[in-house]
């Protein structure tokens, strides 16, 4: 099976992939559950995301208030981003076992949970009840990104970036939503007496609740069980046995090694940069703006998915990753340049999305066809564990780094680490070339 993409230089085959599931499927009935898999997905993933994004554009804002510092005002963001990641192993090992429908439920109603607990701790001014209260909320960051996994269960494998990109777009809706949410549940907060900081998690917990209902009534039949990608009688979420297993899977493929890498960079890069923009911002008289910034960044970050699909269907992963990185890296730069002007920080950030959305697809479609088919549920765990623990330390260090020594130098990081997804990326092409003309 080949990867997605061409056979050119920017594609590759594996060994690994072996046959699908999704091929044996009559072709009608295959693309009428497609469409409707999707649809039920787009409609889900709205809520979901502004959920997500509102909280993002207050979430520094909140933890900095709750500790009067900067410094470490970045917890916020690490407790949310550890949160997916620590879901990203018990939500593949469910729905390994019972599907993908039963654990997207839980997983948001578990984040709507942790959405309300956060409000609590806010507005009680309890800093350890917050941080609790955002791992829980990662649940529904874990949720919203397994949703491009399961856009592609029952894509053929020619179509999957764009399956992936199909769900990754609709984001847009609710992620530019979100943060323009955020000053209406600030103000609602304000209207019952509350800290208008904790506003954006009380409207975040009944988006979550709107994506469980959505998903529970109509994600039937469940796409992984149509392909015969569950396991009844599979081992319960082990996460350190889990994870052996998968990363052995991924390190016996380069392939599937520079998808992960391409994700993790990708979002290790993004995240810092993104979490001490607000505060940034606010440090030189435009956090009126901030929340603007955000919008436009997480527009850049779902926006042009379905070209972008396209385009990674048609130049092969490994390529658009090389791009991605370059796009990426553009955004670092152009938010070290900016300096004070707000302008470029609207160019910059929209810059940095858009390259962490090139990253993404590309890295999730290389990974996805590049390790055998039965432990791909538990690879893909994997990967969003990893790509979410990489979010979590950046995050957490952000805070440090700006305070420490600027948010110049913080940029400058992100910058080095584009870099290096564009090295690898270069090298494995430059690898698969020499083996097409062996």
């Amino acid at each position: 099976m080949s990867i997605v993409g061409s056979g050119g230089p920017g594609g590759a085959s594996s060994p690994h992939t072996g046959s699908s599931g999704v091929e044996a499927l009559d072709p009608a009935e295959r693309e009428l559950l497609q469409r409707r898999t999707i649809r039920t997905l787009r409609i889900s993933q709205v809520p979901g995301q502004a959920a997500v994004a509102g909280s993002v554009a207050v979430v520094s804002l909140l933890a900095s208030d709750l500790l009067g510092s900067d410094r470490w005002a970045g917890l916020g963001g690490a407790a949310f981003t550890a949160g997916a990641a620590i879901t990203a192993v018990p939500l593949a090992a469910t729905m390994r076992r019972r599907g993908r429908r039963p654990g997207l439920v839980v997983a948001f109603t578990v984040a709507a949970l942790g959405a309300l607990i956060t409000a609590l701790g806010g507005q009680q001014r309890w800093f350890p009840v917050f941080i609790v209260g955002l791992v829980l909320f990662g649940a529904g960051q874990a949720a919203t990104l397994q949703g491009r996994y399961v856009g592609a269960d029952l894509a053929l494998p020619s179509q999957r970036a764009r399956a992936i990109a199909a769900i990754v777009w609709i984001g847009t809706l609710g992620a530019v939503l979100g943060p323009v949410l955020a000053p209406a549940g600030r103000r609602f907060a304000e209207s019952l007496g509350l800290v208008d900081l904790i506003g954006p998690y009380l409207v975040a917990a009944a988006l979550f609740a709107l994506s469980a209902v959505i998903v529970f009534v109509r994600l039937r039949p469940d796409p992984l069980v149509v392909v015969g990608g569950t396991d009844r009688h599979a081992d319960r979420a082990r996460p350190f046995r889990q994870l052996r297993v998968s990363f052995g899977e991924i390190r016996g493929s380069r392939p599937a090694m520079l998808g992960l890498a391409a994700m993790a960079g990708s979002q290790a890069a993004m995240v810092a940069v993104m979490t001490m923009t607000p505060p940034h911002m606010k440090d030189h008289g435009h956090a009126d703006l901030s929340a603007l910034v955000i919008a436009v960044h997480i527009l850049g970050m779902f926006g042009l998915a379905p070209v972008v699909g396209r385009f990674v269907d048609r130049v092969g992963p490994v390529t658009a990753i090389q791009w991605g990185a370059v796009v990426l890296g553009s955004g670092t730069v152009v938010s070290v340049v900016a300096g004070y002007v707000p302008v470029l920080m609207f160019v910059g950030l929209f810059l940095l999305g858009f390259g962490w959305n090139i990253g993404l697809i590309a890295g999730t479609a290389l990974l996805t066809a590049s390790v055998r088919a039965d432990s791909r549920v538990q690879v893909q765990g994997t990967g969003d564990l990893t790509m979410s623990m990489c979010g979590a330390v950046a995050a957490l260090g952000s805070g440090f780094v700006k305070s420490s020594f600027g948010f110049h130098v913080l940029a400058d990081a992100a910058t080095v680490l584009a870099a290096l997804i564009l090295l690898a990326a270069w090298a494995e092409r430059a690898r698969l070339r020499r083996l097409a003309t062996a």
